[in-house]
């Protein structure tokens, strides 16, 4: 009788250092990207088109780089801005000092030319809509035309938080958790948050990384100024990155060792 109720205890508390270690461990179902259900007899899906996956469009207070070359001397090229004192320019500070602002009506001011409307253009349109300026002014110039401030800001369970500078118009969600260093082990990945300005305030969006059905998502394309946030999962302080093996047989022969000197 006293060796079966020794048994009996050593078995539940076994049984409750098991359960308490399969319960913090992190199940696949959670971690896995782009997930897709499929029931019998369907077949994967293989085309999300998605609506705001088009060139970028130029919107109202977004600020412009925009650089003319020309062959022509310099003194003679007067939208050519002067860079040589200023050995910072080409710095994040630099480039958005010197970019164009876009008025909430959808207007640059540039120089020698006055109010030119770019609001609702892609980049390209952009481009060419001021190279065809340039050109009465001055023949045979080049014009560029980019984003001089695309920043986003990644918060929570990431490696890496912080604001990013991007040099590209089309940046999804994925870009921004792999420049914050992919999700922390306690990263709750089914209810992403984005926060987003429009012109009447600001929109929060949830999104599940976990489904691919976030491929058709309007928030999957990032703009200018989004706020993504990655909230913890729930009980996350007892969450392991890695199954702890080590922990579990050094936790089992502790406790077989106390139950056996307190015999």
């Amino acid at each position: 009788m006293k060796y079966q109720k020794h048994f009996i205890f050593r078995l539940g508390i076994l049984s409750i250092l098991f359960a308490t270690i399969v319960s913090s461990c992190v199940p696949i179902k959670r971690i896995e990207y782009l997930q897709q259900e499929v029931k019998r007899h369907d077949t994967l899906r293989t085309d999300f088109p998605n609506k705001n996956g088009a060139d970028y469009k130029i919107s109202a207070r977004d600020n412009l780089y925009i650089k003319v070359y020309s062959p022509i001397a310099k003194t003679e090229n007067f939208f050519q801005q002067d860079i040589s004192t200023s050995s910072n320019f080409y710095n994040d500070q630099g480039i958005y000092l010197n970019s164009y602002f876009v008025s909430d009506s959808g207007f640059i001011d540039f120089p020698f030319v006055g109010p030119v409307y770019v609001k609702g253009l892609t980049y390209d349109q952009a481009k060419e809509l001021i190279k065809g300026i340039v050109d009465d002014y001055v023949k045979g110039a080049s014009v560029v035309v980019r984003f001089a401030a695309f920043k986003v800001t990644v918060l929570g369970e990431v490696r890496r938080p912080g604001e990013f500078s991007i040099w590209e118009s089309k940046f999804n969600i994925f870009d921004a958790i792999s420049q914050a260093g992919d999700f922390n082990p306690k990263a709750k990945r089914n209810n992403i948050i984005v926060v987003r300005e429009t012109d009447n305030g600001s929109m929060v969006k949830h999104l599940d990384m976990n489904s691919i059905e976030i491929l058709e998502s309007e928030y999957y394309y990032l703009l200018p100024g989004d706020i993504i946030y990655v909230p913890p999962l729930k009980g996350s302080n007892f969450v392991f990155a890695e199954f702890p093996y080590a922990l579990i047989f050094t936790t089992i022969s502790t406790t077989l060792l106390l139950i056996n000197y307190f015999q």
